[in-house]
């Protein structure tokens, strides 16, 4: 594929922004090569500046479950920008999106909308310190919650994309006051609690990861760490931004039933415009001010844009009772003919699929924590990843992320796929 003017670009980028991108996964620097610059898509697929069509598995890392620029987002949205596009004060928006979330999710009673993923999860474990009085927080070796410091500690992600195990600028008392368990591993929480006795305000994890890849719980571990949480009076936290909405119309809380008592949101319920949320049990969230002394504020928060998006998709979402089978459908179709190849090849490679989340790990074991999914090939991940960008597919530029199946992605589409898929894969 030509992409001269993707290069022309990217050149005046790194002059421009650090490592020219605002996001560092977005850089390539784990696949080689340099990033594609886009300038329009719609369904399932993206063009590029070049002119070249991608099938994409990106989704915007996740929002796009409906596709890009479905017609009643961009409509809802057009009638909106003829209204205004923020006031600094109450819309009726925040109210039909706040009660049409908490409808949904029956761990949810109140929740206060944000600007991004990262301050969603920044504010909960806030939440949840003032409710504990405690300091200490329990995270996931793998799972990356935000760009928070309390949150650079052996995160997923960019981070692992880079190689960076900890973040320069993270100071020693917030490394110290951030604790890492292994995921699907309870011994290790129960272990981390023991040695800081009623110290821990919160266990945050991403119910499903999906950023070492897409890692699903094991039979047990939530509701063990449900257990644990409600023994040791510790706040468990499902941070959702990924799944919420994607795997069931209540998240990966719906999904595997479990009820915790904060929880986080972004990406689909800002129907892919910048939003986050968090929420959960009154009696916690009126803690949060002006109602309480816990503080969070926002200039741009429940902005009228990214409500009328969110709500537009979470009413497509839940008009169709068929959309989550079929979503799932098609994903499993995707993901069983990907493992055919591997198969036919004799590849020692895995895929891992919740919902239309999947990951291909390379690497020939089970991936269920972070110490799998860091043995994987990353070198033969990035040549495939080249091979399936040539030919028209665009995957995360990083092994350790997770890919999305749409709607809008079609059975030409996963034809299409698995054909490159078959050259993509076929041994050098």
């Amino acid at each position: 594929m030509n992409r001269t003017n993707s290069t022309t670009l990217y050149a005046e980028a790194v002059n421009l922004l650090p490592g020219g991108v605002n996001s560092p996964v977005r850089a390539f620097r784990a696949v080689g090569g340099q990033p594609v610059f886009f300038a329009s898509a719609s369904g399932s697929k993206l063009l590029d500046v070049d002119g070249n069509e991608y099938i994409d598995y990106i989704a915007s890392w996740g929002p796009f479950i409906l596709g890009h620029s479905h017609p009643r987002i961009v409509q809802a949205l057009h009638r909106q920008l003829d209204l205004a596009t923020s006031f600094g004060a109450p819309t009726e928006l925040e109210n039909q999106l706040a009660a049409k979330i908490i409808d949904l999710l029956p761990s949810v009673d109140m929740l206060r909308f944000v600007n991004s993923g990262t301050e969603a999860t920044l504010s909960a474990i806030r939440l949840a310190r003032a409710w504990t009085g405690r300091e200490k927080i329990i995270k996931f070796e793998g799972c990356y919650h935000g760009h928070g410091d309390s949150f650079l500690i052996k995160a997923g992600s960019g981070v692992a994309t880079l190689g960076l195990p900890d973040s320069p600028g993270v100071t020693t008392a917030t490394a110290a006051d951030t604790l890492t368990a292994r995921f699907n591993d309870l011994d290790s929480v129960e272990a981390l609690l023991s040695a800081a006795p009623e110290q821990v305000a919160c266990v945050i994890l991403e119910p499903v990861v999906g950023n070492m890849g897409c890692v699903p719980p094991e039979n047990g571990f939530l509701s063990g760490l449900r257990e644990i949480c409600t023994r040791e009076g510790v706040l468990l936290i499902f941070d959702e931004v990924m799944t919420g909405f994607r795997l069931a119309p209540g998240g990966a809380q719906e999904v595997y039933g479990i009820t915790p008592d904060l929880s986080t949101f972004g990406k689909i319920i800002g129907g892919g415009l910048p939003v986050g949320a968090y929420g959960g049990r009154r009696d916690i969230m009126e803690l949060v001010a002006p109602a309480g002394p816990m503080y969070q504020a926002g200039t741009l928060s429940g902005n009228p844009l990214a409500m009328t998006a969110g709500l537009e998709t979470l009413r497509v979402l839940t008009e169709d009772a068929t959309l989550y089978a079929r979503l799932d459908e098609r994903a499993e179709i995707l993901c069983d003919g990907i493992q055919e190849i591997l198969d036919e090849f004799s590849l020692p490679w895995v895929t891992n699929r919740v919902g239309s989340m999947f990951t291909l790990f390379f690497t020939d074991t089970t991936v269920r924590n972070w110490d799998d999914a860091k043995r994987c090939d990353t070198s033969r991940y990035a040549e495939y990843f080249s091979r399936m960008l040539d030919r028209g597919i665009y995957l995360a530029p990083s092994q350790f992320e997770a890919a999305f199946i749409s709607i809008m992605h079609s059975n030409e589409d996963v034809a299409r796929t698995l054909e490159a898929a078959r050259e993509g894969l076929r041994p050098s």
